[in-house]
């Protein structure tokens, strides 16, 4: 609302009746706009800090949220994918590799299961899961292709034509990848397990870092939802 116009005449007037008013009146005045004062800032605490933070049980959410660095990538279509393809719905974005023998695939089995929960209810709101590789020699766009859909057609798979690239992206995010050559020419890869739930914006809001189950997720992500609105 804006604030009401005081004339010049309203002003002097108030100036004049302000001298003309006794020593008691004018510390009751005094005492009544202190009164006021105190009031006014108690009550702006307690509408600041009135909503609760939002609690996960399976990560931390995030208030404020925060924006992305810029990136470009590809997807297992081979189109350009970067900030902008993360707006319009939401978003849980993981990071892992094709040939992971098991925790990758368990917790892309996990989002599977979440997805067709939610579909299964009508849910108003379900978020896009974007598989991010970390393996970008043998992550080709063709492999992804192969290998995300078999979890949900839905899913999109993201890779990089370079593994520097890659980890810049990662590291942006805090997500660790180390790989380490074997000694019959193949390589393991490490890297972080954690989720990351991007609102509409393409804005992080939630980092979830598990343990996962269907069950865990749907709860949680309905607490972002909320608490976002």
């Amino acid at each position: 609302m804006a604030a009401p116009t005081v004339s010049a005449g309203t002003a002097a007037a108030a100036v004049w009746d302000n001298r003309r008013m006794s020593p008691q009146s004018k510390y009751l005045s005094i005492a009544f706009f202190c009164i006021v004062g105190i009031a006014g800032a108690a009550a702006a605490l307690f509408w600041r800090h009135s909503a609760a933070p939002v609690e996960l049980t399976t990560g931390t959410y995030l208030s404020p949220s925060r924006e992305l660095a810029d990136f470009s990538l590809i997807d297992h279509h081979g189109r350009t994918f970067g900030p902008a393809n993360l707006t319009g719905s939401w978003s849980m974005l993981f990071f892992g590799y094709t040939n992971c023998p098991d925790f990758c695939p368990t917790t892309l089995t996990t989002l599977a299961a979440l997805e067709k929960r939610l579909r299964a209810s009508a849910a108003p709101v379900r978020p896009r899961v974007i598989f991010m590789s970390v393996d970008a020699k043998r992550d080709t766009p063709e492999q992804l292709a192969k290998y995300v859909p078999y979890f949900d057609p839905e899913f999109i798979g993201i890779t990089a034509t370079d593994q520097p690239t890659i980890e810049a992206v990662a590291a942006k995010l805090g997500v660790s990848v180390v790989i380490t050559p074997q000694s019959d020419g193949t390589y393991t890869v490490d890297h972080s397990g954690a989720i990351f739930v991007l609102n509409p914006a393409g804005r992080l809001v939630a980092i979830l870092t598990g343990p996962f189950t269907v069950d865990a997720l749907a709860a949680d992500f309905q607490r972002i939802v909320a608490g976002h609105a």
